[in-house]
């Protein structure tokens, strides 16, 4: 099993170093930062990729549902929280597991299992799809059921929260998926221009400063995804 690379954020130093503790007796979970600052945690999470955090709810500055609404799709969380009311709201976002304080190391490890559950059924859901690229195909589930979509129809993907717009050349379809899971699936000719866009390559029309244009539609580029975009772009001149 992969390495699973997790930050621990509470405002409560003691909390912090008993979580701390925790994660040094489980196997193949890396503690990258411990920290009671939120703050550090969206600085460090904008250079650093972390597959959970373990984050409380209740802090001064800024509380957990406010930074989990912040980091969107970038990371899975586990909340850890004295207060059993936010839990509902709490599961809105990509939370695994809820753990009220205090937290034993019985109910903890609990917690970590669910995270491993999560990342290898993510591991082989990515290894089927590898797979099926090659059929250039893919079954997406869309009011309840599977349908096979042709990615040749495909031109782009818009992004809105754990749901995407797939643009196919004569339809559009809403897919309950997000946009960094739904990249994992598709091949190399396909590419994140935006936090919400990706383009089939082929399909682009023209291209206007740091916007593509698609079948009338404007996609912007990203200040992210700019330099690898332009560098596409390059190749051909």
């Amino acid at each position: 099993m992969r390495v699973i690379n997790c930050i621990i954020l509470d405002d409560e130093p003691m909390a912090v170093a008993l979580l701390s503790k925790y994660v040094d007796k489980i196997q193949n979970l890396n503690l990258v930062k411990a920290t009671t600052n939120p703050f550090e945690v969206l600085e460090f999470t904008n250079n650093n990729s972390v597959d959970v955090i373990f984050i409380d709810i209740q802090m001064p500055e800024l509380t957990g549902i406010q930074l989990m609404e912040m980091l969107g799709n970038k990371t899975k969380f586990v909340i850890t929280s004295a207060y059993s009311e936010y839990a509902l709201q709490g599961y809105e976002h990509n939370v695994i597991d809820y753990l009220l304080k205090p937290v034993s190391f019985d109910r903890f490890y609990k917690a970590v299992v669910k995270v491993q559950e999560v990342f290898k059924e993510q591991a082989f859901t990515n290894v089927m799809t590898a797979e099926e690229k090659s059929e250039d195909f893919l079954f997406v589930k869309t009011d309840g059921k599977l349908i096979k979509i042709n990615l040749n129809d495909l031109q782009f993907v818009e992004g809105l929260k754990d749901y995407l717009y797939l643009h196919l050349k004569n339809e559009k379809l809403i897919v309950l998926d997000t946009l960094k899971d739904f990249e994992l699936k598709l091949p190399n000719n396909f590419m994140r221009v935006h936090k919400s866009y990706i383009v089939r390559l082929d399909q682009i029309e023209s291209i206007e400063r740091n916007r593509i244009f698609i079948q009338n539609k404007i996609i912007p580029v990203g200040d992210t995804y700019k330099t690898k975009f332009q560098d596409w772009v390059k190749s051909f001149i």
